[in-house]
C-alpha cells in the first residue's frame, strides 16, 4: 500500500497533483536552468549549453532564489500542468517531461531511489561542469552546446 501511495505520478494525472506532488517531480538536475539556442532554420530544436542561468547553483544545480527568481530572471519559464503540451523542450531524462508523456520515472530519480544525489551520481546533471553566465560572452555560448533536444 506504502508504495501505491509514493507512486502518486502512475495514478494521478498531472492536472491532480498538488503543489508538493508537482515540485517533487523536478529531479534536481539543473538541465532546464541551462542557456539555450534556437536554430533559425530548424525551430523544434533547441540547443543546450553549459552556461547556466545566473541564479543556478552550478555545484548542487538547485536555483538560488527559486521563489523570487522571476524578479531576477524575467524570462525564467514557470512549468504548471496546464502546459505539460509544451515540455518537448525539456530534456528526454526530466520527470516533468516523463510523466507528462505517460511514461514513468528512471530509477536514479529520487522520488524512486530516495536519493536527492542520485541524479549527479548518474551523471544526469552537469554539476560541477556548467560555466557561470556571467563568464561567457552572449556570442559564445554555440561553443558550449552539450546536447540538443527537437
Amino acid at each position: 500500500m506504502a508504495q501505491r501511495v509514493q507512486e502518486f505520478w502512475k495514478r494521478k494525472p498531472l492536472a491532480e497533483m498538488d503543489r508538493q506532488e508537482w515540485e517533487s517531480l523536478c529531479d534536481g538536475c539543473g538541465l532546464c536552468c541551462l542557456q539555450k539556442l534556437e536554430d533559425e532554420d530548424d525551430p523544434a530544436a533547441i540547443y543546450y549549453t553549459r552556461v547556466a542561468c545566473k541564479l543556478l547553483d552550478r555545484d548542487t544545480c538547485r536555483c538560488s532564489n527559486y521563489d523570487n527568481r522571476r524578479q531576477y530572471v524575467p524570462d525564467c519559464i514557470q512549468l504548471t500542468p496546464k502546459d505539460a503540451g509544451d515540455f518537448s523542450w525539456l530534456p528526454p531524462s526530466c520527470g516533468y517531461r516523463l510523466v507528462a508523456e505517460g511514461e514513468d520515472l528512471p530509477p536514479w530519480h529520487h522520488l524512486v531511489c530516495g536519493d536527492r544525489q542520485a541524479v549527479h551520481n548518474a551523471g544526469i546533471s552537469q554539476a560541477g561542469r556548467m560555466l557561470a553566465e556571467e563568464a561567457v560572452d552572449e556570442d559564445d555560448w554555440e561553443e558550449h552546446i552539450i546536447f540538443r533536444v527537437g
